[in-house]
């Protein structure tokens, strides 16, 4: 028997990327960044990729630096580049449960600047 589980709590690193598919469905793609507990050492990145409602949430609510937690699942995307000819892969995170954390006046303040109320702690780039 095997798990895999992927719990995380970070900031979005950039606006999701929103995709429409002629089925109805929809995928959100972005990335998030995960604090290491030394202030020193570089933050984590993941990709993230969000189906259904929750791409609905997050196209909806979520701006580069909005503080999120998830669960999900982790992935290897693999294709074929097409000016190489090279096998390449990247690791994603599938999303199973999105939550929007912070106040609703934190999410603004990170859709706007992050100048002022936002401490070097609460953003990780």
């Amino acid at each position: 028997m095997g798990v895999n589980s992927v719990t995380l709590v970070g900031r979005a690193g950039r606006d999701p990327e929103v995709r429409y598919f002629e089925s109805g469905s929809m995928v959100a793609n972005l990335t998030m960044a995960v604090n290491r507990r030394s202030r020193d050492d570089e933050p984590d990145w993941f990709n993230l990729e969000i189906w259904g409602k929750q791409a609905q949430v997050a196209a909806d609510y979520v701006k580069k630096g909005s503080l999120l937690g998830i669960i999900g699942s982790f992935k290897l995307d693999r294709w074929t580049d097409r000016n190489s000819g090279e096998e390449r892969s990247k690791p994603v995170v599938r999303v199973d449960r999105l939550e929007l954390l912070g106040s609703k006046r934190d999410n603004q303040e990170a859709s706007g600047s992050f100048g002022g109320q936002a401490t070097d702690e609460e953003i990780p780039f």
